[in-house]
């Protein structure tokens, strides 16, 4: 008999009590900071927003901030810091899909866009971010308004299993030995990652070609019509909602993952063969208008907030040009920073890349095509035995945190 099944035994018998995360965490949400505080690189506390949890050295711990705060503005504000332990998650729009859970390293701030759980005496923070990782972020969203949200009161409510510190502290310790193994594998991967995005900037960029903005290389530009969420089907045409775009797609696709009935759609906006897409809606400055090229051979929807662009170039050059240091530098200016951030048909006209002779093009995007195959695809290399662990991780993650509900006498 294992070390936990011995625990379980001899502490939980009969069960273990299933409590709401009111009772076993403060649930905070963040603030929006004033504009000019933004982007100072030293300061008390790390300033934390949606995006910063797609860093690669922000796997499961937030250890790299883009942005400080003062304390002379935390108390201005009259905010309060979230302590180190401290579990957050995307709390509005698309990122709430991408299901990331991460925890506070220090005492850190986090904007508006974010929901913390702050542990009490009753539950380890590891314990806790673990329980959170089992659950999908969408079962909490709320689909009425106009962007889907999570709401405190439907996080107060929810109840997970609450076994006692002992029994907690060796579930931690034994998926902790999971979770390091991963980390090494993804550590690895990042500097492959880091890797790719040297050279294809180097390709793209240092080559001698001219430079053409987007509204010169289009032969035709204009935006996609909303596909609403319960308008989403397992049949029908194809189709593409902007948050997929920063969810799902990657450079290039050749399938979509979502489909619709195109006779419910009154507005029909399509999209074809190397056509490329834009979403223009998003929660990050930093990721805005991020973009990637359809190959496949299907005629498809474009939902709203897409942008759909036209032209007689290589559309796997395209993408990867688009995909640069630089071309994501352009999308992002003038940008404004609240809850939603917003682009434009006029602001990506205004972008500029190079544009080598089609022959050129194609030689890159084959060479890049390569590369980049070798660090995202999952059938080969490090990606596959991340993959492989992943999934190990999550079958014992689930099986450790299942249990018996314990039946309380109230006579």
């Amino acid at each position: 008999m294992s070390e936990l099944e011995n625990l379980i035994q001899r502490l939980c018998p009969d069960g273990v009590e299933y409590k709401p995360l009111g009772d076993v965490c403060e649930i905070r949400s963040g603030w929006g900071f004033p504009n000019h505080e933004q982007g100072k690189k030293f300061g008390k506390y790390p300033f934390f927003k949606v995006s910063d949890m797609n860093n690669e050295g922000n796997q499961v711990v937030m250890t790299v901030a883009n942005n400080y705060i003062e304390e002379s503005t935390v108390k201005q504000l009259k905010c309060k810091p979230a302590p180190q332990g401290t579990i957050i998650f995307p709390k509005i729009g698309a990122a709430i899909g991408t299901n990331k859970k991460r925890i506070l390293n220090v005492d850190s701030c986090y904007d508006n866009n974010i929901m913390g759980l702050i542990p009490n005496e009753k539950v380890i923070y590891k314990f806790l971010f673990y329980i959170m990782d089992s659950l999908n972020l969408l079962d909490f969203a709320d689909n009425s308004g106009a962007m889907p949200s999570i709401r405190k009161s439907t996080m107060l409510d929810y109840k997970i299993p609450i076994p006692s510190i002992e029994v907690q502290r060796e579930i931690v310790r034994i998926l902790d030995n999971f979770t390091e193994l991963t980390a090494e594998l993804t550590a690895e991967l990042t500097a492959r990652k880091k890797q790719y995005e040297y050279y294809r900037d180097y390709l793209i960029l240092q080559q001698n070609a001219e430079y053409k903005t987007l509204g010169e290389i289009a032969t035709e530009m204009y935006r996609g019509s909303g596909i609403k969420r319960d308008e989403v089907t397992q049949e029908g045409i194809q189709c593409v909602r902007y948050g997929e775009i920063y969810t799902t797609y990657d450079i290039w696709f050749d399938r979509c993952i979502s489909h619709t009935n195109e006779q419910a759609i009154l507005s029909k906006k399509f999209f074809e063969n190397g056509d490329i897409l834009f979403a223009i809606t998003g929660e990050s400055v930093e990721e805005i208008a991020k973009s990637c090229a359809y190959v496949g051979n299907d005629k498809c929807l474009a939902g709203g907030d897409i942008v759909v662009m036209k032209h007689k170039q290589n559309p796997k050059y395209l993408a990867y040009a688009l995909s640069t240091t630089d071309a994501q530098r352009q999308k992002s200016y003038g940008k404004i920073k609240s809850k939603v951030v917003h682009a434009s048909v006029p602001s990506i006209k205004s972008i500029s890349i190079p544009l080598p002779p089609l022959e050129e093009q194609q030689r890159i995007a084959d060479i890049l095509d390569k590369f980049h195959s070798l660090v995202t695809d999952i059938s080969k290399g490090i990606p596959a035995e991340i993959e492989a662990r992943k999934k190990q991780y999550e079958y014992y993650r689930d099986k450790l945190l299942t249990f018996k509900p314990i039946t309380l006498d109230l006579q």
